[in-house]
């Protein structure tokens, strides 16, 4: 009986607890990047895609009509259960799907903390590289090796990524038209219902 619970409380102590913050070092909402939770809809003729500048879907309904206005990344329209990015105008796009957290995690051995998302959270973008976190407590980060493809160039093979619960996806748009133009952002996906809608965390780079 006693080694049963001393085995319980090691469990609990192995788990590592959120960090706290002092009132003095707590963001403002406006601090942060831009990022949300979206549900896209394949049946919605304005939900099917959104735009990462205003968080609102990508279409309007205007002089009677369903038209185009920021559509950054669509779920069905171009392939059945799956991202596609780079669909208006000059806009090219690639998208990857790098994995789940915990099998990330696992590679690249950085602490979590309880409810997870450290690895997802620290993601980003810097001289033409992707970074993730290596030691939180030093602040310090690792190249994150496995998105080396979002800086080639935009295919129709990596433009689309079929739907995975529970993946993390990092995606970037370059535009043919305007060279100095360049958006990169991460999601995570919530829940799916196939053929039906994607909930996802998404945060702007």
């Amino acid at each position: 009986m006693i080694r049963y619970f001393t085995g319980i409380a090691f469990a609990i102590l192995a788990v590592t607890s959120l960090p706290v913050l002092t009132a003095a070092q707590l963001p403002s909402a406006s601090s942060n990047a831009m990022t949300g939770v979206t549900t896209l809809y394949s049946r919605d003729p304005l939900g099917q895609s959104l735009c990462f500048r205003d968080g609102a879907y990508g279409s309007v309904f205007q002089d009677n009509e369903v038209r185009n206005r920021c559509s950054d990344i669509n779920f069905n329209g171009y392939k059945a259960d799956a991202f596609t990015v780079g669909v208006e105008g000059g806009k090219e796009g690639v998208i990857l799907n790098v994995g789940k957290p915990a099998d990330i995690q696992k590679i690249y051995k950085y602490e979590e903390t309880v409810g997870g998302g450290q690895g997802f959270a620290s993601l980003k973008v810097g001289d033409g590289k992707v970074w993730i976190l290596q030691d939180r407590r030093t602040g310090t980060s690792q190249q994150f090796k496995d998105a080396d493809a979002l800086f080639q160039k935009p295919t129709k093979e990596n433009k689309n990524a079929a739907v995975s619960p529970g993946s993390i996806y990092l995606l970037r748009l370059t535009d043919r038209n305007d060279k100095s133009f360049e958006l990169a952002a991460k999601l995570i996906v919530i829940s799916h219902v196939p053929g039906e809608s994607v909930t996802f965390r998404w945060q702007v780079l």
